[in-house]
């Protein structure tokens, strides 16, 4: 049975924590076995059109006040907490509640172990000493085959249940080997010299925007809505386009 909750604007391809209802408190994990080697089970629930469907219990998460660019829908069905794709399902953590209920996320993954082909743990770090926690949920999440994904605001997890939804069926082509001097390689040469942009930020860019034109010429309330990008590194990329080129002499008198 599917429950509306609300539609969200447009589909976009704009990319970018765990919080836990205080109704799911009564939940006690004992002991748990899992067979990660087990071969999971492909998941062939579609998600209405372009919706992120939403476990009930994860409605009073303020991280969904975040999420503009795909809609989303409550679903009393699924497993996980978000299901952003037909083989997707992401289970969400607050390390402020993984402090006081430890044995909780261990329960939940394991009932998911064998359900999803992509099993992604997106961890919200909202305490201070966080360390000691996270190399915990790192180990686990290794050994029983999820993807460990941190966040450090709402907003930059709603990034990334985004972006996960919006390139579900999204050709590999930006992950895929290209011959060398391609036009990502070019733009990748560029942008890297930038203080603080990786390569991973390239590719963000190129995939929200298109092309090197369209990056320079973006807002920045759309480029810091990118995953990865805080105030600092979007006045750096934006200062960097303001500035004259300097044209290599040597290329020059070629």
């Amino acid at each position: 049975m599917r429950s509306s909750a609300r539609g969200v604007g447009r589909l976009n391809t704009v990319t970018g924590s765990f919080f836990i209802s205080a109704d799911r408190r009564n939940a006690n994990a004992g002991s748990w076995t899992m067979n990660p080697s087990k071969t999971p089970q492909r998941q062939t629930r579609s998600t209405v059109g372009s919706a992120i469907l939403v476990n009930p219990s994860q409605q009073k998460n303020p991280m969904l006040r975040h999420v503009h660019n795909v809609a989303w829908e409550v679903d009393d069905v699924i497993k996980p907490d978000y299901v952003v794709g037909q083989t997707t399902g992401v289970l969400y953590l607050s390390l402020r509640y993984h402090r006081l209920y430890p044995s909780y996320i261990y329960e939940r993954m394991g009932k998911m172990a064998h359900l999803y082909v992509l099993r992604i743990l997106l961890v919200f770090v909202d305490i201070e000493n966080y360390h000691e926690a996270l190399r915990e949920l790192n180990r686990t999440a290794i050994q029983n085959k999820f993807t460990l994904i941190l966040a450090w605001s709402h907003e930059e997890a709603a990034r990334y249940l985004e972006t996960y939804k919006a390139f579900e069926n999204k050709p590999p082509d930006l992950i895929r080997e290209r011959p060398q001097e391609d036009y990502f390689d070019k733009v990748t040469g560029c942008l890297t010299q930038i203080r603080s942009v990786n390569k991973t930020d390239v590719m963000t860019l190129l995939s929200t925007f298109g092309s090197l034109q369209s990056i320079a010429e973006a807002p920045t309330d759309s480029l810091v809505m990118c995953p990865g990008f805080g105030e600092q590194k979007v006045k750096r990329l934006q200062q960097a386009f303001s500035q004259p080129f300097k044209i290599n002499k040597r290329m020059k008198h070629a």
